[in-house]
């Protein structure tokens, strides 16, 4: 019996995607920069259908976040497993550098981060090999000398990893498949028929991002190039090429006795890139002693066809996702009553436990005087954007607002590139207004003034249509209509820059603080 993924198997802002297998259950996990919790666990049985089972970094004692900006925080986690228990492998470059977590159950709850020292650089990853000893992968500047930007080497160090330390010397092993290749990172080991093999990235995670390889008999080297190098790149396909950026990818085998490989790549619209970039699969086969990707095709694919039974997270009870919505689907959230948030919902670096509270009467979001603009935790909970097209609304109580006071929905990519659409108490008005900020300079793009008592609890919606938006207001029994057409090609890696794929959600916010203070939210959908 086959099933067949289809491409990408995780939209939206899901980057430098590792992948673990455990006997039938496969694990996916993501970079996640500033945002909080942190490191998304998703989990799997045939590789098609999956479910979010946790956060790795989902604590504040564990994740400092603060003054990290957008594109800073975590970068580029590795998952695996050895003997009974589960280690994610990652960088927080904005405190404290390359540390692991581990935990005996995948959803948690993980420990308190071991940081490495010594540990310099970025993109960690650790191997176990059959002996049992444990290896440190990573990259960091060349150590003859950084003549080039992004002049990396890929280096290994074995690892006692019940002291969590690294030990013995340190072995400078590849620097890239091609001469003054930028950016060798993302570095994974492999063991397969006496072989040590190194995947890695190179060429920076842009245009001409790729995948390569390389083996030795020896896991310290010297490694040889496969000179079919790059095993798997789009650079040459063209500009206009649907999908993008393919590179930083990792390999399990199934049970099956299939190999397949999980990368990020990105599907920009007309040149654009608003979604970030998203996790892909492709299939692996071995010939010569080295790997093929997608062998006759030698590109991406829309569906990948998988030999597992076909699964759904729906009627498993190994573990209670009962509050988890189906990554890539449409939601609606009723807050009123509702005990927890679902794993998906996503806030700015260090939020603090009084950001937001559930009750009787909905989702109270704290009124606060930091600003999406501020480089801070301001009151936005958010989730992914995972399709082009799509409907974000919110519902919440306008009756309380003082003046200065403002809530309503918001498109980030970042707190320099952004959308705000909201219901804002300006004196005795109320007024419903679309800012669109550009390098931190707001822009209103519409606006309308509402009577207070046809608008007590409004539904404020955002149409998002591929580079555009639309947002309108809803009140009883009258529609607003604020801003149509807007162009949201500046909400794009190409012009914003960074790592991140947008983010919709709530927020709240306040000329001075209000923490005593909050709005609160009814509902709010996603719906593609």
């Amino acid at each position: 019996m086959s099933v067949f993924a289809k491409n990408p198997i995780m939209p939206g802002f899901y980057p430098d995607p590792s992948i673990c297998a455990v006997d039938g259950d496969y694990y996916l996990i993501n970079s996640t920069f500033a945002y909080f919790p942190g490191l998304p666990i998703l989990h799997s049985r045939d590789l098609v259908h999956w479910e979010q089972i946790g956060n790795a970094m989902h604590r504040q004692e564990q994740l400092p976040l603060q003054n990290a900006g957008h594109s800073a925080g975590l970068f580029a986690p590795t998952m695996r497993y050895y003997n009974g228990t589960y280690y994610v492998i990652c960088t927080n470059v904005s405190h404290g550098g390359n540390y692991i977590v581990t935990a005996k159950n995948p959803a948690g709850p993980w420990s308190n981060p071991y940081y490495l020292e010594g540990a310099d650089g970025i993109d960690p990853s650790l191997f176990f090999d059959d002996d049992g000893k444990c290896y440190y992968i990573g990259t960091h500047p060349n150590p003859a000398g950084y003549s080039y930007n992004g002049d990396y080497y890929i280096w290994i160090q074995e690892v006692d990893i019940e002291n969590m330390k690294l030990v013995g010397e340190v072995h400078n092993v590849w620097n890239g498949a091609m001469k003054k290749v930028p950016w060798p990172e993302g570095p994974h080991i492999y063991k397969k028929d006496g072989y040590y093999y190194i995947m890695h990235a190179e060429g920076g995670t842009g245009p001409e991002h790729a995948v390569s390889v390389c083996r030795s008999k020896n896991v310290f080297g010297p490694y040889e190039n496969n000179y079919c190098n790059p095993i798997l790149t789009h650079r040459h396909l063209g500009q206009k090429y649907p999908i993008k950026y393919v590179g930083h990818a990792d390999m399990i085998r199934t049970p099956a006795g299939e190999w397949f490989m999980v990368m990020l790549a990105v599907r920009p619209l007309e040149g654009y890139t608003t979604m970030g970039r998203e996790t892909f699969l492709a299939k692996v086969t071995w010939e010569n002693d080295w790997p093929v990707v997608n062998p006759g095709v030698g590109i991406l694919t829309d569906e990948v066809e998988i030999n597992l039974p076909e699964w759904n997270p729906a009627e498993d009870t190994t573990f209670d996702t009962s509050a988890n919505c189906v990554p890539g689907s449409s939601r609606t959230y009723t807050f009123a009553g509702m005990k927890k948030l679902g794993d998906e919902f996503l806030m700015l670096r260090n939020p603090g436990d009084d950001m937001y509270q559930l009750d009787e009467e909905g989702l109270k979001l704290s009124l606060r005087s930091l600003t999406l603009k501020d480089v801070d935790s301001p009151s936005y909970l958010c989730v992914r954007q995972q399709h082009h097209n799509f409907k974000a609304a919110a519902s919440f109580e306008t009756t309380k607002l003082e003046d200065g006071q403002a809530a309503g929905i918001a498109l980030l990519q970042s707190n320099e590139y952004h959308v705000r659409a909201q219901v804002k108490k300006t004196g005795e008005k109320l007024v419903a207004e679309v800012i669109v900020c550009k390098k931190l300079v707001d822009a209103v793009a519409g606006s309308v003034e509402l009577e207070a008592d046809k608008y007590a609890c409004p539904e404020l919606i955002i149409k998002v249509s591929g580079l555009s938006i639309a947002v309108e207001i809803t009140g009883q029994d009258e529609t607003a209509f604020l801003a149509d057409d807007v162009d949201v090609r500046t909400l794009s890696t190409e012009v914003a820059g960074g790592f991140v794929g947008c983010t919709v959600g709530m927020y709240a916010v306040a000329d001075t603080d209000s923490r005593d203070r909050s709005v609160c939210f009814k509902t709010f959908t996603y719906e593609a």
